[in-house]
C-alpha cells in the first residue's frame, strides 16, 4: 500500500503569477511559502490605499511609496500610472529609483518606472500595474470601493 504523497508546500511561481493576473488587484489574499522565486504576497493592495498629496509625485516624476508597496509616476499633469513595488522575481519591496529605475536590492532586478517592464534580472517579469486615481488631492491606489 502506497501512502499519499503530500500535498507540495509552495506554489510555483507561474501559479503565483497566473493567480495574480487572474485575479486583478482584487488579489487572492493568498501566499506562497517564502524564498525564491515562488515567494511571493498578494503583489498589489486588495483595498484602497491613501498613499499621500497628488503634488509631492513630479511630473514627469516618480515617488516609491514603499511602506505601501507601491510606485507612481507622474508623466503629465493630469496624469498618475502606478505599479505595484513588490519584486517580481522573489517578493522584496524595491529599495529606491534612481535615473527612472526602480531598484530591487535584494537580488539587483531594475524596472522601469514608466512602465513596470524589466530593465534588468533576475527578474523576468514586469511589475504589475495598480489602478491609482486622485481623490480630492490625494493619491489612492488599489481597487474602488463599490458605491465609492
Amino acid at each position: 500500500m502506497t501512502s499519499p504523497q503530500p500535498a507540495p508546500c509552495c506554489a510555483s511561481r507561474r501559479t503565483v503569477l497566473r493567480g495574480a493576473a487572474l485575479a486583478g488587484v482584487a488579489g487572492l489574499g493568498a501566499t506562497a511559502c517564502g524564498g525564491g522565486e515562488g515567494g511571493v504576497a498578494s503583489p498589489t493592495p486588495t483595498a484602497p490605499v491613501e498613499l499621500g498629496a497628488a503634488s509631492e509625485v513630479p511630473v514627469g516624476g516618480s515617488r516609491l511609496y514603499r511602506e505601501q508597496r507601491v510606485l507612481v509616476t507622474r508623466p503629465k499633469k493630469d496624469e498618475y500610472r502606478a505599479f505595484s513595488a513588490v519584486c517580481t522575481h522573489a517578493g522584496c519591496v524595491v529599495s529606491k529609483i534612481e535615473d527612472d529605475a526602480a531598484k530591487c536590492g535584494c537580488h539587483g532586478s531594475r524596472f522601469d518606472v514608466h512602465t513596470g517592464k524589466v530593465l534588468r534580472g533576475p527578474a523576468s517579469v514586469p511589475l504589475p500595474e495598480v489602478p491609482v486615481r486622485v481623490t480630492g488631492d490625494r493619491l489612492v491606489a488599489g481597487p474602488k470601493t463599490p458605491g465609492a
